[in-house]
């Protein structure tokens, strides 16, 4: 199904009672240190704690009485998980989640939290897919897909939408990309909304499937998966990477060392809290500086549920001894 500037208007005002409109905040130290006017749309402080909750309750306000009777369900590493549990104990029904146990705790903990049904499976998407489909045939519950989904996409472009009202003046606006949800709403709502809006999308090299897609046309697998961006490890759909293929301007690869850099610099100068995999766009924009100088960038903070007991492995004390 096309989406129109009307549905993602329309999905802005469905959702709005749900949400939380996040703050966009700007860091006078990071634009001195990077040379870039930077302007961080901070939906860690979304409910849920992340982005996911506007597709998740979008899709989930667009069934019918007969649709939401027995559930709804979908496979998720964590944060679109969060949004069904959440949209699911709103609307009062239940939720079926299956979770690769590569999952951060805290994202199993927070969807239980919900009241949603856990199916833990094994980490990759053959497992997520056969007990999806195990757990539908089940209990008759309404798949939502986490990002192949025009209903999920169009939710995902409000997003933009917001930063695009509160900076009228952006000129370019990067997200992270992993199943390209996000990304994809993000090229349709800057197309709508400010056609002028250059979109890129960042990307781990552990996880680098989107950028061969786009190279390649057609929907390709990550050579290597070895990134702390948990978020980020599902392929394009043929949804999201016409879409991406059609608009995005560019992806942008980064190193785990770049986004352990990237986060430790949003913690240190920010004083705020968020997960690996949305600081990916910002270590983007450092890595190619060159591309962005002087330049308005909007960052999407996509999330703040974080596995705190990884704090340790992210940022090892130093070793300093004296001589």
């Amino acid at each position: 199904m096309k989406i129109t500037k009307e549905a993602v208007e329309l999905a802005a005002k469905t959702i709005e009672p749900y949400i939380h409109r996040t703050p966009v905040l700007t860091s006078k130290s990071i634009n001195e240190l990077t040379g870039i006017d930077f302007y961080f749309k901070c939906e860690n402080f979304q409910k849920i704690g992340a982005f996911k909750i506007r597709g998740g309750m979008n899709a989930s306000l667009s069934l019918s009485p007969a649709q939401l009777k027995n559930g709804i369900a979908t496979h998720s590493s964590g944060n679109h998980a969060q949004a069904l549990a959440y949209a699911a104990k709103t609307l009062g029904i239940q939720a079926y989640i299956v979770m690769p146990k590569s999952s951060p705790q805290v994202k199993i903990d927070a969807v239980r939290g919900y009241g949603a049904n856990v199916i833990i499976c094994e980490s990759n998407q053959a497992a997520r897919e056969a007990a999806l489909e195990k757990i539908v045939a089940e209990t008759g519950a309404e798949f939502i897909h986490p990002y192949d989904d025009y209903r999920v996409i169009t939710g995902q472009a409000t997003c933009v939408k917001e930063l695009i009202e509160e900076v009228p003046d952006l000129e370019i606006v990067i997200t992270p990309v992993g199943g390209g949800g996000l990304l994809s709403g993000t090229c349709l709502g800057a197309q709508f909304f400010k056609p002028s809006l250059k979109v890129y999308g960042g990307e781990p090299e552990g996880a680098a499937d989107a950028v061969l897609s786009i190279q390649s046309g057609t929907v390709e697998k990550a050579p290597f998966i070895n990134t702390i961006a948990d978020g980020l490890l599902t392929t394009l759909s043929e949804q999201t990477l016409a879409i991406i293929k059609e608009h995005v301007t560019d992806i942008l690869l980064v190193s785990e060392e770049e986004i352990i850099a990237a986060l430790r610099l949003i913690y240190e100068r920010m004083k705020i809290i968020v997960e690996p995999s949305c600081v990916v766009p910002f270590a983007a924009a450092m890595r190619n500086a060159h591309l962005f100088k002087g330049k308005k960038v909007g960052i999407i903070l996509t999330g703040g549920n974080v596995d705190l007991t990884k704090f340790g492995s992210w940022f090892p004390p130093k070793n300093d001894s004296l001589s």
